[in-house]
């Protein structure tokens, strides 16, 4: 399934990743890709491809690896296509190599894969990572989320990583081909409406949510 489908979309989406690359190689610094160093099942690590939505030098400039709300290392076009997800869209590549699947536990960079528990880290790594998941449905604001903080990387480590990392653990323990075909649905969803108002009836035993995160997954 994962093969069929990412095939079609790299079809479907063809004409809209010419023009993409197009904008991107005559705005901003020229760079059309971006590549970074993820951890995918069994630890293994490999490259995730995006377009380019940063300067170039953006992991080694100011939080890292970890985005937050207008950062300023952004670039103009690179706004939108964050926006609306279409950066994610090359990893559909990724999904027809067999480093990624649809729909799993979304791939960190080291830094953020270690700042789960040992046993997320364990869970995590016996399936190959996903394009979307729960973990990207449910954190779609995360950016906002680190915004609205005074410190960051403090709140991302504290609160944010130990309940994505359960709702990681959630999909592992659940998933299956309904749960499969759900999350893909619910993806389209949240890119549509900025926010997914089925996902907690439809799931209700997924984890509840820290009182810092409530106001915003609500």
């Amino acid at each position: 399934m994962d093969i069929l489908l990412s095939g079609f979309a790299i079809i479907i989406f063809s004409p809209l990743l010419i023009a993409i690359i197009i904008i991107l190689k005559f705005t901003g610094e020229g760079e059309v890709f971006y590549k970074q160093i993820r951890i995918g099942r069994n630890l293994r690590e490999f490259s995730v491809l995006k377009f380019a939505t940063m300067l170039r030098n953006s992991p080694n400039i100011g939080p890292g690896t970890i985005t937050l709300k207008n950062d300023p290392r952004i670039l103009p076009v690179g706004k939108f296509l964050r926006k609306t997800k279409l950066n994610e869209i090359p990893q559909l590549i990724n999904v027809l190599i067999g480093d990624m699947s649809l729909i799993g536990p979304r791939p960190q960079t080291s830094r953020c894969f270690y700042a789960f528990d040992t046993q997320t880290q364990q869970m995590i790594a016996t399936v190959r990572p996903g394009l979307s998941g729960i973990g990207s449905i449910v954190f779609r604001d995360e950016e906002l989320m680190l915004g609205n903080v005074d410190n960051s990387l403090q709140f991302y480590d504290g609160t944010i990583a130990p309940y994505k990392g359960s709702l990681e653990r959630w999909y592992v323990q659940n998933k299956n081909f309904k749960v499969y075909l759900l999350l893909i649905f619910f993806t389209v969803e949240c890119v549509i409406t900025s926010r997914s108002h089925l996902l907690w009836r439809l799931f209700p035993d997924l984890p509840t949510p820290p009182k810092e995160l409530s106001r915003y997954l609500s």
